[in-house]
């Protein structure tokens, strides 16, 4: 069976120290822009955006959206200006940064070993840095992507949600249309990487490199190790050690607040005519599919949800949904409306869902279907119905690439 390794970037594939980087990045930036915006309020309009991209919860803009409209908040300058400016930068002078790193030889090993087996790769560095950032630093690592088969590589133009958001490692495998074999995330922070994978439900590789032994408290970590005992541990996993689980809180929570930025990804990349498109002719187009998790959640999932935390105990009746696609005439819909009115009603879910406390999560209520249930568990069911569905669409249109 496939596995799927989620693999952040620096000093996990690439020797790349944040304290020495970073203010190097900043000092040739705030240079390079200069004529236009002065180095400090550039420094702290750029530092202010990205605070705001790691905390983000919207899944409806991207983070360069977020970014954006943060940065050009605080600063007077003309947008387009501004950008060939920083085209220029990312071109001609962030190579400069390469000095300060190292490639790490059992990294590329390891890349090597893992694709010549048949596994899924997926780069998930924090999305903070425009994707030509991420490419070069892939290519200091000597795995550039061009030669390098990466199923994802996380960029701010496109991720919805940053680390140590549980939701940004939802996003990830929603991306890669929720792959349904093991899965590790393999990193070198362990709050951002190691805790944040774990609470998603999946495996974890804790890469500590020498300090692997220092005493600390590594609970989320399944391993602790160098990237060169990467290749051994996942030999001797056998697959049903490494499943995902996707049963807390917190990773139901992240799967469904992913759902709607996943859907913007995908749907928002088809043409008009590919989105009515169906892939075989008793399939439903993405447009059906947009317009039968609009439907599900606003006549269903948001109804039901109310009705739990609100009443003692309630009956819910099955609903038979799958008939709505032809009675309603999907098709025939407008399916970037369908999924805007998607994302909102999913949103006031969350907001709904963000007031349970603990407790709370065990309210009860009575299914004509599944019988006695509880709210925690039908959540679970909006969830697996969420990954149905992006399975669904993913299959669709990368099987028509």
């Amino acid at each position: 069976m496939t596995l799927t390794i989620l693999l952040d970037l620096d000093d996990t594939l690439l020797s790349n120290q944040v304290d020495t980087f970073l203010p190097a990045y900043l000092d040739l930036f705030s240079k390079h822009v200069s004529h236009l915006i002065e180095p400090d309020l550039f420094i702290k309009a750029l530092m202010f955006g990205t605070q705001k991209m790691v905390e983000n919860q919207r899944p409806d803009v991207t983070l360069r959206q977020v970014f954006e409209t943060e940065f050009f908040s605080m600063v007077d300058v003309d947008r387009n200006t501004f950008e060939k400016g920083a085209v220029d930068f990312y071109k001609n002078v962030f190579p400069v940064l390469r000095s300060l790193t190292k490639p790490i030889p059992d990294a590329v090993a390891f890349v090597n070993e893992a694709l010549e087996l048949g596994n899924s790769l997926a780069i998930t560095t924090n999305p903070l840095f425009p994707l030509t950032a991420i490419l070069q630093r892939l290519e200091w690592a000597g795995l550039p992507a061009d030669k390098y088969k990466f199923d994802l590589i996380a960029s701010y133009e496109t991720f919805h949600f940053s680390k140590p958001n549980p939701a940004y490692f939802a996003e990830t495998l929603g991306s890669l249309g929720w792959p349904t074999g093991p899965i590790v995330v393999v990193g070198d922070d362990y709050e951002r990487d190691i805790v944040a994978g774990h609470q998603m439900g999946l495996s974890t590789f804790y890469i500590n490199g020498c300090d692997s032994l220092s005493p600390g408290d590594w609970s989320a970590a399944d391993h602790v190790g160098d990237i060169s005992d990467l290749h051994t541990w996942v030999e001797k996993r056998s697959d049903e050690h490494m499943p995902p689980e996707y049963e807390s809180i917190t990773s139901l929570l992240g799967t469904l607040r992913s759902t709607p930025a996943v859907m913007d990804s995908l749907f928002g990349s088809l043409t008009p005519d590919r989105r009515v498109e169906r892939p075989v002719p008793d399939e439903w187009c993405p447009t059906e599919i947009v317009c039968h998790l609009r439907d599900v959640e606003r006549e269903v999932n948001l109804p039901r949800v109310k009705s739990v935390m609100e009443e003692s105990n309630p009956f819910l009746s099955a609903e038979d949904t799958d008939q709505w696609a032809g009675e309603r005439q999907y098709i025939c819909q407008d399916g970037w409306q369908a999924f805007q009115d998607f994302t909102a009603t999913r949103m006031s879910l969350l907001d709904r869902l963000s007031q349970v406390t603990e407790g709370e999560w065990y309210r009860p209520a009575r299914h004509s279907i599944f019988g006695r249930t509880h709210l925690k568990e039908m959540v679970s069911i909006i969830a697996g119905h969420d990954r149905l569905h992006i399975q669904q669409m993913h299959r669709d249109i990368f099987s028509k690439k």
